[in-house]
């Protein structure tokens, strides 16, 4: 089943096009993560899926059916910076949100002990933490209790302690069978908490699926000798040998099937070449990232 399935969106601010025809399904029970820089269109994606803004063409369905106000209904979502009243406590701010979006105040101890906010829920929400202003923010959203969280970069202005709070709470909501549709620009946080990922740039969709095809980060082997010159010679005559980049003391050598590091050892060795610095390393993810986007 797809909680979510865009076909072809369109949106333009006058000559600007935010969006450029992006299509993507998402999978139910997905951590699903919109990924991409400032401007790339995420937030008016989720605009549009929200019912906050309207797309020029293109059309889209919730649950496999018409994206109408009762499909709407199941989607808890967080498009802003939490906006709550500073001198209330968490529990009345809670209160309020439940009665504008006509929900019972029976709902609002269950959201508190998810967010983890059981303990301070008669605090005022300026005392909180950033971290802890958000994970209000969340559990408002979950009051009704819906299958669908949508939020729009949910660890933007955090610390380093409220990113960890806010990303173990998306985790822990996804545990519970909940799909989480997050925007977000931080190619860490999509790897982290995320196991399907499109990735948008000025308004085009460059790629979608699972995060480990999609950001593909195969492993190199980095490797030195006291001749490097000689040393790409024998590697690139390797039957395996994909591409090679040099630095002054090593060379990082992607190879084809999976060939080990004993197996090109061994083929150094046979050469000729004996190697003083062998070790497999892994592609950051920073530039599996921009071999995508400058695809």
């Amino acid at each position: 089943m797809s909680i979510l399935s865009l076909n072809n969106i369109a949106k333009s601010y006058g000559r600007i096009q935010a969006l450029k025809g992006v299509s993507f399904d998402v999978p139910a029970g997905s951590v699903f993560g919109i990924l991409g820089p400032n401007g790339s269109g995420k937030t008016t994606l989720l605009g549009i899926v929200t019912d906050v803004l309207k797309a020029d063409s293109g059309t889209f369905t919730l649950f496999d059916g018409p994206a109408g106000a009762d499909a709407r209904k199941q989607i808890g979502t967080l498009l802003e910076t939490p906006n709550f009243y500073h001198y209330l406590s968490a529990f009345d701010n809670l209160r309020i949100a439940a009665a504008i979006k006509g929900r019972g105040e029976d709902d609002i101890q269950r959201v508190l002990g998810i967010a983890g906010l059981t303990e301070r829920q008669h605090s005022k929400f300026k005392t909180f933490s950033l971290g802890m202003k958000q994970r209000l923010a969340i559990a408002s959203a979950l009051l009704g209790d819906p299958g669908v969280l949508v939020l729009d970069e949910p660890t933007n202005g955090l610390d380093p302690v409220g990113i960890a709070e806010v990303r173990r709470l998306i985790k822990e909501l996804a545990g519970m069978g909940k799909t989480v549709i997050m925007a977000s620009h931080l190619l860490d946080e999509v790897e982290k908490v995320c196991d399907h990922v499109a990735i948008m740039l000025k308004g085009n969709l460059l790629m979608s699926g699972p995060v480990s095809q999609v950001i593909s980060r195969e492993d190199f082997i980095e490797m030195g000798a006291a001749d490097l010159e000689r040393l790409k010679q024998v590697i690139a005559g390797h039957p395996a040998f994909s591409s090679i980049v040099a630095s002054t003391e090593t060379l990082q050598v992607s190879f084809h099937n999976g060939t080990t590091a004993e197996e090109v050892n061994a083929w150094c060795f046979e050469n000729g070449v004996r190697l003083n610095h062998l070790i497999i390393r892994k592609k950051s993810l920073e530039a599996a990232f921009f071999e995508i986007t400058k695809a």
